[in-house]
């Protein structure tokens, strides 16, 4: 087994262990919330790359933990259930239609109620389920995090602050149609990038050793930042263009929701007249798929798609070269190298 496939298997084994017991607590209660652990489950057991929790081993190794302390995966799944808490929120703020593949909570709790013939609006029971079973994956991630140090904990926090107040200013810029690359990139950055990988690097190198973890954090911020960054422009470019088969996701489903990416604001920047018509599109309601292959095509004629290639291999450049031999070596070095290449050159 490779080390990933070691460290995604312990996550895994706290996450089934965490979703079971609450499971049995909560049934005892009332057999209908058997409901609510069945959606966490779903999403939280029904696929991911693992990717936060592997950042968080490894800076937990890089300031000195040892490789197979069980604490570290506790931090692993806590993080994994607070980004499946932001996937069932970020639904409802988009009305997904499908997750992973898979038809969105807010859709199927919505079905529910219609094909049990509840009171009230289907649409609004389904959305305000899906938020609820969001906030109690929120409660049981921050149950994991009981154990860590004072230091680690107000990492935490400033993760979890970091990342709501992204979500905020993503939906916020929709709203306001906005297309300035600075505050794109900002959006970026706080929505994703620095909950990725800067502050689960940072998560486990302090909770590992107080002082070990942070007389790193500069050189982990160096790291993790830029690629945190990439990895989300990455993500934003598979949303735009990739197969639906493979993401998972509708395609072109930013488009649909004009959500401000780097990418977009790129391509506004560069566009022509004739071509700022097309993406004055973006986000406007009853967008048809004919309408965004057409901002597909000009995205990319543009030149906003080659762009984005190039600042992606620039930035895990520079993420690659903050990795100083004298403060890190060895097995959390070479790990870190390999998962450079993992964020910024894959397909899904």
């Amino acid at each position: 087994m490779s080390e990933a496939s070691a460290i995604i298997s312990r996550v895994d084994e706290v996450l089934t262990t965490a979703v079971d017991n609450e499971r049995q607590t909560w049934t005892r209660i009332d057999e209908d919330l058997e409901r609510v652990f069945d959606e966490i489950e779903s999403l939280v057991l029904g696929g991911g790359k693992r990717l936060r929790p592997q950042f968080a081993h490894w800076g937990w190794v890089a300031a000195g933990g040892d490789p197979a302390d069980s604490q570290q995966f506790r931090i692993g799944a806590a993080i994994e259930l607070l980004h499946v808490f932001a996937l069932f929120h970020d639904d409802v703020i988009d009305d997904a239609e499908t997750r992973r593949g898979n038809t969105t909570t807010h859709r199927r709790m919505a079905v529910m109620h219609t094909a049990e013939q509840m009171a009230g609006e289907s649409r609004r029971f389904g959305e305000g389920a899906a938020i609820l079973i969001g906030d109690i994956t929120y409660v049981m991630s921050d149950k994991l995090m009981d154990d860590v140090s004072p230091a680690a904990r107000s990492i935490w926090h400033d993760l979890r602050m970091e990342m709501n107040i992204g979500q905020y200013l993503d939906t916020l810029g929709s709203a306001r149609r906005e297309r300035r690359i600075e505050i794109a990139e900002r959006i970026c950055r706080y929505k994703s990038a620095k909950y990725t990988i800067e502050r689960p690097l940072h998560l486990g190198a302090v909770a590992a050793n107080a002082e070990a973890g942070s007389a790193l954090l500069p050189m982990l911020s160096a790291y993790g930042l830029p690629l945190g960054d990439a990895f989300q422009m990455r993500d934003d470019m598979l949303g735009a263009f990739g197969d639906s088969a493979i993401t998972g996701k509708p395609v072109g489903g930013d488009f649909l929701e004009g959500k401000p990416t780097p990418m977009l604001a790129r391509a506004y920047a560069l566009a022509s007249a004739s071509q700022l018509k097309i993406l004055d599109t973006i986000g406007t309601p009853g967008m048809s798929h004919d309408d965004v292959s057409a901002v597909q095509e000009v995205v990319s004629a543009t030149g906003a798609v080659a762009e984005m290639e190039s600042l992606i291999v620039s930035l895990r450049d520079e993420a690659v070269a903050s990795l100083d031999k004298k403060l890190i070596q060895g097995t959390a070095r070479e790990a870190l190298l390999n998962l450079a290449d993992a964020v910024t050159q894959r397909d899904i």
